[in-house]
């Protein structure tokens, strides 16, 4: 069977340049973003004003205004140009790092994370890489930008404690503030100019289909687990660094314990995902790994004041985390219509940032009344909450977005194509956009008439 039109085609070197120096940029912001959260707990208890409630507040303000901005950047990157928007975002952010760091109140690092969750640079960081890329290779794009996001929050969490030891509060948001000032350098020297930037269906969000993705129920459900999740992980963060100190863990030393975590969780979901993905077994697995997060958080409860047992637990929320990180999208990109799956990973992006604002004032509370006991209770009602609500989803046909460049096409050549690329088999849903002329589908892979579609459709 003929695959030359499928995503196995290399990159050529531009495509690889801009996929990788993108990665590069949003990976730095994120990892500024995520420094922070295994450290605040313990050190701004030192600040002047510092309150549980408002500790939280200060880690998940970020969420709040990236929750909000990140679809009108986009939209103003299409306006404005994508390379003007994101330095525009990178300085917003870089900003923040310094009010931040220049600050002894807690309300200052609090006005500091928020203006660096402004600079919602996601958007338009996906449409310059959809500009940069082939139709062909914009999954293939996707994931290694989206790969970027998992591997800067492992080692943010690893070396936060470490830099935080070394630099203290302060001068961790002065080195969020050189890595985003790093990141607009990569930006101007890296990051290849596009030749035309236009409106992506399968990266960016169309107003007009927001009322299509907001009434599935599916894709609902998806977006309440990814708040429900992030909610879960940043509450989970307010009281992480305070069992390990209590169990007598200095907080320059946790590296020791998220480490091996880290790394151990990450190898231990393969197999799963593997399950999940090529034995299309993705919803019981998806279903177990929003249990395990459950039980941790109630294992979690029992086991303070001993490192090791503590470090077992977390071994475990990791696991369920990481699978879940894994298939959510995945599960997002299965159900969304053809042709509106950018429109549906915005939707989903935004409840997923203000899950983290949620989790960070909700936990904050919860430990300034309750104590630190509360948050892992809370957080395993939270997940069984979602557990009930995950179980009614039905099981996805395991299908895969394609995208294919048709060339400019009139109304008529355009009814014409979607009707012969809807009868190939393996073809389950079609969306052609004439004046953009791109195909976007919906195919079973193992199918799908590969040897047909490459006749019809050249790549």
């Amino acid at each position: 069977m003929d695959r030359n039109i499928d995503i196995t085609s290399p990159m050529n070197q531009i495509e690889r340049r801009a996929v990788f120096s993108l990665a590069g940029i949003f990976g730095m912001r994120m990892f500024g973003l995520f420094m922070i959260l295994p450290v605040l707990a313990i050190l701004a208890e030192d600040l002047k004003g510092s309150t549980p409630f408002l500790i939280g507040l200060a880690m998940s303000a970020y969420g709040l205004t990236q929750a909000f901005l990140q679809i009108p950047f986009g939209m103003l990157s299409d306006r404005f140009g994508r390379k003007r928007i994101i330095a525009i975002g990178l300085v917003i952010f870089a900003a923040g790092s310094v009010v931040a760091a220049t600050s002894d109140t807690i309300w200052g690092v609090i006005a500091g994370r928020a203006l660096q969750g402004g600079g919602a640079i996601a958007a338009a960081v996906m449409a310059l890489a959809s500009d940069l890329t082939r139709e062909v290779q914009r999954t293939k794009a996707m994931a290694v930008i989206g790969m970027s996001i998992g591997v800067s929050f492992a080692v943010a969490v690893v070396l936060g404690p470490i830099i935080a030891g070394a630099l203290g509060l302060h001068g961790l948001f002065w080195f969020t503030a050189l890595m985003a000032l790093g990141a607009i350098m990569v930006l101007l020297f890296l990051v290849p100019n596009p030749t035309e930037a236009r409106f992506h269906r399968d990266s960016q969000s169309l107003p007009g289909e927001f009322g299509n993705v907001l009434r599935n129920r599916d894709l609902l459900r998806l977006d309440f687990g990814i708040l429900m999740l992030h909610m879960i992980l940043t509450a989970s963060f307010l009281v992480f660094p305070l069992v390990l100190r209590d169990a007598g863990l200095s907080v320059m030393d946790h590296w020791l314990v998220y480490l091996p975590v880290l790394v151990l969780s990450m190898a231990a979901v393969i197999p799963f995902i593997i399950i999940a993905e090529k034995k299309h077994q993705i919803r019981p697995v998806f279903l177990a790994a929003i249990l395990v997060v459950a039980l941790a958080h109630m294992g979690l409860f029992f086991v303070q004041g001993s490192v090791f047992w503590i470090s077992v637990f977390l071994f475990v929320f990791f696991c369920g985390f990481n699978l879940l990180e894994a298939t959510l999208p995945s599960l997002v990109s299965k159900i969304a219509p053809a042709g509106i799956k950018g429109t549906a990973m915005g939707v989903y992006s935004t409840s997923q940032f203000f899950g983290a604002f949620l989790g960070g004032v909700g936990g904050g509370w919860l430990y300034g009344e309750f104590g630190v006991e509360s948050v892992f209770v809370a957080a395993s009602a939270v997940a069984i909450i979602w557990l009930a609500t995950a179980s009614g989803m039905r099981a996805p046909r395991h299908l895969s977005s394609l995208l294919l460049n048709v060339g400019k096409l009139d109304e008529s050549q355009a009814k014409t194509m979607f009707k012969q690329i809807s009868s190939i088999a393996g073809v389950v849903e079609a969306v052609i956009v004439a004046d953009d002329g791109v195909a976007y589908l919906k195919v079973d892979k193992d199918s799908l008439d590969y040897g047909t579609l490459h006749r019809l459709v050249p790549q």
